[in-house]
């Protein structure tokens, strides 16, 4: 693709919506991750489960953003 193409596409994109530009992006990314991979999902999903489980079980130790971010730094080294 030429430089004068993609200015060209350049142009078009920025005259569209946030939504759609979101959406365009969305669409872009999609296009580089390959095939769907319904087991992944399915994994995500049995996660999820699990961990709000374990929430409402109180067997999860939660952590406030200011906490999170602090564990964070310090493991960072910041």
């Amino acid at each position: 693709m030429t430089t004068e193409t993609l200015d060209h596409l350049r142009t078009q994109i920025s005259t569209l919506s946030e939504s759609e530009r979101a959406t365009l992006a969305r669409e872009l990314i999609m296009s580089l991750d390959g095939p769907r991979d319904d087991s992944v999902e399915q994994a995500w999903n049995e996660e999820i489960v699990h961990r709000v489980s374990k929430i409402k079980s109180g067997k999860a130790t939660l952590l406030s953003r200011e906490e999170f971010r602090s564990k964070m730094r310090k493991r960072l080294g910041q």
